[in-house]
């Protein structure tokens, strides 16, 4: 498929709104692309190149593009800031200013992808004016509709409105007309979650390929998410035999380690690789029975001095790459397991869990780096209540309660894991924070109109649309206000997205694309006119950022109802 044609696709898109409009734009994409050019247009459709835990970062901030424009098109790049800063999108700004257009190419979608990965890759002392150069020259020889997603794309902001659950709406579409193979899928995605070699695979083998994909060493697997019940009774009523495990307050990694290969590599719960971060592991191989592993656990930071474990904002200073290696002595790491998905190349994940236990056990050597969780059988309510009493005054987050004989299910389905966070049973108040996206932000009035900002809006997904829960603008210090406004100024979007149900009153001052996680305590859950999720938090406030979570793990508008009808609203 030639890149114009593609970027045609790419204008269809962006001018719909109607979720079945847009599946099936995309089957009518993923059937005129050849089979060995569909990877790479699924990952261009979505704005990257890769998948998310494996996508390659263009290290080109706005100023670079801005460069390459102003010199593709003869002007000086202060014209074209001032340009920038009145349009607000570059890409747009690209397809309007006039080109030297004498040295157009057809392009395929294939060769564009490749082009963009060279730029991507290129590293190294001068890298950052080869990688300006490498874009002038491409955006002068593709067409003025082509520049606009091509620079789009090259700052992460092509922003059509839909993720990989459209794409596989649009799979399914193809092969049965409808939604009917979705959930396979979703099955898939969770133990593999590239949906650019999904989509291939179906485009080339049908979904008869499919079960040939299966969980493999640095690829990482969706985590295991937990369910919440609201009280031991409950939980025995429901799972029966159950493993009763401490509940930390640290960063979830999944480890991936091959001896064949001499490689360690960490995923966060978002599968964002963090490698760099956990240099503790470069002795993986002394500590594994085995060639293959990969590992689910709870990295915690340990006082050197008492041994006990540290709060969560002491082990997330890790997420800062210039001093890891003071940090890790500093603050040094315990991961405690308590999970095998794999091991020599076999998938584990669906024996029961007390066997995944034992060959964990059997796995992992003594030491005090990587360090098998304790976990107590039980099946009375009481014994689940008194553990989950312990580990709060032992001054952990409570208790996790996981099925005795269940399998690993990836995301958060079924009730193989539930926690109990807090005192248990309570109603009328929030027993347990809630892990909601900023959709928006209110400028700040007095000290805070020097930050930028005053108060922010935290929602969820809600039958395909963005919902607000809240506002808020207590619980933060300047430090943290700061930090927000730094870390939201890289998603602003000019104007609400089509996918936004937010309205009079609660209309944000600035929006931003769902993206950053913040997890949320408030006294209660109550109805509400003003936000469209019907409900609403009341006196919430921020307890942390959570660095570590996608909008794809944070709370569920299911959830959502069960503490809602937990707390009699």
């Amino acid at each position: 498929m030639k890149y114009l044609k593609f970027v045609q696709y790419l204008g269809e898109l962006e001018s719909i709104s109607s979720r079945l409009a847009i599946t099936d734009t995309l089957s009518k994409l993923i059937k005129e692309m050849d089979d060995d050019e569909v990877e790479k247009g699924i990952y261009l459709v979505l704005g990257q190149l890769g998948p998310d835990f494996d996508k390659v970062d263009f290290g080109m901030a706005v100023k670079m593009v801005i460069r390459a424009v102003a010199e593709g098109s003869g002007r000086n790049v202060s014209e074209v800031e001032k340009m920038y800063k009145k349009k607000g999108d570059l890409g747009e700004l690209a397809r309007e200013i006039r080109f030297d257009e004498t040295k157009i190419k057809s392009y395929s979608v294939v060769e564009i992808f490749d082009h963009l990965m060279e730029i991507a890759k290129d590293s190294g002392q001068g890298s950052q004016e080869r990688k300006v150069i490498s874009l002038r020259s491409l955006l002068c020889s593709i067409s003025a509709e082509e520049r606009k997603y091509l620079v789009r794309i090259v700052l992460g902001r092509l922003r059509l409105g839909f993720s990989e659950k459209t794409i596989f709406d649009a799979l399914s579409k193809i092969e049965s007309g409808g939604k009917e193979k979705r959930k396979e899928l979703d099955t898939v995605y969770q133990i593999y979650p590239n949906p650019g070699i999904i989509a291939a695979v179906v485009k080339s083998k049908g979904f008869g390929g499919l079960k040939n994909i299966k969980v493999k060493t640095g690829v990482p697997v969706v985590p295991a998410l937990c369910q919440r019940l609201n009280s031991s009774e409950e939980i025995v009523s429901k799972m029966k035999d159950v493993a009763v495990e401490r509940k930390y307050d640290g960063t979830r990694v999944q480890i991936h380690f091959d001896r064949s290969k001499n490689v360690v590599r960490t995923y966060t719960r978002n599968l964002e690789e963090t490698s760099w971060m956990f240099p503790e592991l470069k002795n993986m191989g002394d500590w594994v029975n085995g060639k293959s592993v990969i590992l689910d656990c709870e990295a915690v930071g340990i006082d050197k001095k008492t041994g006990k474990v540290l709060s969560f904002q002491i082990t997330i200073t890790r997420k800062r790459k210039h001093d890891v290696a003071e940090t890790a002595e500093s603050v040094p790491l315990r991961f405690f397991l308590f999970d095998i998905l794999s091991k020599d190349g076999e998938d584990l994940i669906n024996k029961p869990y007390f066997e995944r236990r034992k060959i964990l056990s059997e796995t992992i050597k003594k030491n005090e780096v990587i360090v098998p969780d304790e976990y107590v059988r039980a099946n009375k309510a009481l014994d689940v209540k008194e553990l989950h009493e312990k580990y709060l005054k032992e001054g952990f987050e409570g208790a996790v309660v996981k099925m005795w004989n269940g399998e690993y299910l990836p995301g958060r389905q079924g009730w193989n894991w539930v926690k109990i966070k807090e005192a248990e049973g309570t109603t009328g108040k929030l027993s347990d924070t809630m892990d909601l996206v900023v959709l928006g932000y209110y400028y700040g009035r007095g000290k805070r109109a020097a930050f930028g900002i005053g108060a922010f809006l935290v929602g969820l997904e809600k039958e395909g649309k963005w919902v607000s829960l809240a506002k808020i603008g207590t619980g933060l210090t300047d430090k943290e206000f700061k930090q927000l406004k730094k870390e939201l100024d890289d998603h602003v979007v000019m104007e609400r997205p089509k996918n936004y149900s937010v309205e009079g009153t609660l209309t944000a001052d600035v929006w931003v694309e769902p993206s950053v996680v913040v997890e949320v305590a408030a006294d209660e859950i109550t109805k509400s006119p003003t936000h469209a999720a019907g409900v609403a938090l009341r006196f919430p406030r921020l307890v942390k950022f959570r660095d570590d979570k996608s909008p794809a793990q944070a709370t569920t508008w299911k959830e959502v109802e069960t503490i809602a009808k937990l707390s009699k609203v």
